[in-house]
């Protein structure tokens, strides 16, 4: 067995003058490239997710980047992840230490490229936006909704406060502010991309900003602004930066985000990247000394944070992992398409690559049997009543499961149709599990036979939330969103209970006797021993045994797993495995019995 040496990590706020040791620079756009005191630069940029990656692993990434001929790093922030409750910021612990992660950017020698939201595409729960602003219902996302563009403002104004001082132009990394993302697949409301625009100005921004569309004549038009350059997602023929620049000129194009792969539903097939396509889609741009950024690593959407997407399909939930086939898997280790990026990028820059950062070893977990030790129903809060069912927004819940009950109206049993699942549910019937809902195979109309019973039933439905989805066109309800109808007639008096499973609640989970019905916990205990190897290392945990829910290991969520796959592993980081004792919890929707899992040193 592998030694593991848990470091703490101590993240320092950073003061402005952190920031000066490359001197004050200018960046401004001409009108077909970018400028830094007044001379042609072409970005060079690799993509990383701060909220994806754990903490201790930033500057690893960052090096990482470096060793690829980068020499600017492009983050995107999401905003509910550092605005966590109304007016309730953390912009300080963990993956959110942003002045953290950009003093590393810094002490790289590197740029930086923030895309700050309010909306942000890239497979996050709600594209970023606050799950707050749905509670009622009467917001309207990327508009200038008055109560929205005050909950921008409140929002940037604190963001602001840690950008600001790292502007080039006050001897900082940062270079460019992107405004909005994939806004003209969205809408065309000018006034609404010049209002954030302006809000920056206002803030004391003087780097320019950039627009991010999928480059389309509609697209282009609906989504751009004078002033601002153009970014083009997924584009890198010659024929999108002509049709981009004749629609808005003077300004520059560049290719804002190549990524190796689509991310990935539950129940996809794996794919396999065209690594020659992203090859030549990169000379190209070199060829030309066109600014570009590529996904270097995806990362994982620990907890509740993938979103989902309404595609060909209907209803598709992104994976945990947002390992998207990239140059650097889940635990960064980079892939072959990686060096051979290298190869081709450091070959136009005339000098010796940086060293590629040592990989983290991995570690295996010798298989054990999680036990069942309590269960959903022996753990069940206050409950709230009405007489239709409430969505999670109507009970201020963000994410995770509610419980709906009520009484059946007779005992001879019938059809019961539920209009709006969102997104998955188990259905009992006198604590009898009787099946389950899933959205992504049904249409927003269900229908489950329930069988006679020799008493009047009792009637449970606990919904789970699968993530919002990441670009709607209205707010993505969750929970019963519709009417539920026995035999034609709507049933009334509900009981409602909010069990987010946050990790307060599942460390409170008092042990029950209620281990024979679905919506268990299980638990198991592994030894990391002191005897020798390395100082840490991460692990992949394989739950294929189980069937669908959620997994924790010592308090952290790892996030969701379900066995269609194709994610059969979750990725778990050293820093959150300790030495000696280790605990795993996993929060099963249908299973009872004890089943096996174990850590693997690769992600498949």
């Amino acid at each position: 067995m592998k030694k593991i040496i848990v470091l703490s990590l101590i993240l320092l706020s950073i003061s402005a003058g952190a920031y000066s040791q490359r001197g004050k620079q200018s960046f401004t756009l001409g009108d077909s490239e970018f400028l830094l005191d007044g001379k042609p630069f072409q970005i060079i940029s690799s993509e990383l997710h701060p909220a994806r990656i754990p903490a201790p692993y930033w500057r690893d990434r960052i090096k990482l980047a470096k060793s690829l001929g980068s020499n600017t790093i492009t983050i995107a922030l999401f905003w509910n992840y550092y605005e966590t409750d109304e007016n309730v910021f953390d912009f300080e612990t963990g993956n959110r230490n942003i002045a953290e992660f950009i003093r590393l950017v810094q002490e790289e020698e590197l740029f930086l490229i923030i895309k700050p939201g309010p909306y942000i595409s890239v497979g996050w729960e709600n594209g970023g936006l606050p799950y707050y602003l749905d509670y009622t219902g009467d917001v309207k996302f990327r508009t200038t909704d008055a109560a929205f563009m005050a909950a921008v403002n409140r929002y940037f104004d604190k963001l602001s406060e840690i950008l600001k001082p790292m502007q080039v132009s006050n001897g900082g990394p940062l270079l460019m502010l992107q405004i909005e993302d994939e806004y003209g697949s969205f809408g065309s409301d000018k006034n609404y991309l010049q209002s954030l625009a302006k809000l920056w100005k206002n803030l004391g921004f003087e780097i320019p900003t950039f627009t991010s569309e999928i480059p389309s004549v509609a697209t282009i038009k609906a989504g751009t602004i004078p002033g601002s350059a153009i970014g083009l997602k997924y584009g890198c023929k010659p024929s999108d930066f002509e049709m981009a620049a004749s629609i808005s000129p003077g300004v520059p194009v560049f290719a804002c985000l190549i990524a190796t792969d689509k991310p990935f539903h539950w129940g996809d097939k794996r794919t396999k990247i065209d690594s020659l396509g992203i090859l030549n889609d990169v000379k190209y741009l070199l060829d030309n000394k066109k600014s570009f950024n590529i996904i270097l690593q995806g990362g994982t959407n620990y907890g509740y944070t993938s979103g989902a997407e309404l595609g060909n399909n209907g209803f598709e939930p992104y994976i945990t992992s947002y390992d998207n086939n990239e140059l650097a898997t889940e635990d960064g280790k980079p892939t072959e398409i990686f060096r051979d990026l290298r190869k081709l990028i450091n070959s136009y820059q005339g000098k010796k690559a940086t060293d590629i950062p040592k990989s983290m070893e991995s570690l295996e977990i010798t298989p054990l049997f999680l036990q069942p030790f309590a269960s959903v129903w022996d753990n069940l809060p206050v409950a709230v009543a009405s007489e239709l069912p409430l969505t999670f927004e109507s009970l201020k819940q963000g994410n995770g499961f509610v419980l709906y009950r009520t009484t059946l109206p007779d005992t001879a049993g019938g059809v019961l149709i539920l209009k709006g699942v969102h997104d998955y549910a188990t259905i009992f019937v006198n604590e009898k599990y009787i099946g389950h809902i899933n959205r992504m195979e049904n249409n927003d109309n269900d229908t489950i036979i329930i069988p006679a019973t020799t008493k009047k039933a009792t009637l449970e439905i606990l919904v789970e939330s699968m993530g919002k989805v990441v670009l709607a066109e209205g707010q993505d309800k969750k929970g019963l969103t519709g009417a539920v109808l026995f035999n034609e007639k709507q049933l009334k008096g509900w009981s409602m209970y909010a069990l987010p499973l946050s990790e307060k609640f599942v460390y409170d989970l008092r042990s029950g006797r209620t281990l024979n019905k679905p919506g268990i916990f299980f638990k198991g205990n592994f030894m990391i021993a002191s005897s020798s190897g390395i100082e840490k290392a991460d692990t992949y945990i394989d739950v294929s045994n189980f069937s669908k829910g959620i997994l924790w290991i010592n308090g952290h969520n790892l996030g969701r797993f379900w066995n269609i796959g194709p994610q059969k592993r979750l990725y778990c980081p050293a820093s959150w495995i300790r030495e000696g004792l280790n605990e795993f919890v996993l929060f099963d929707l249908h299973e009872t019995k004890a089943r096996m899992v174990s850590g693997y040193t690769s992600e498949h």
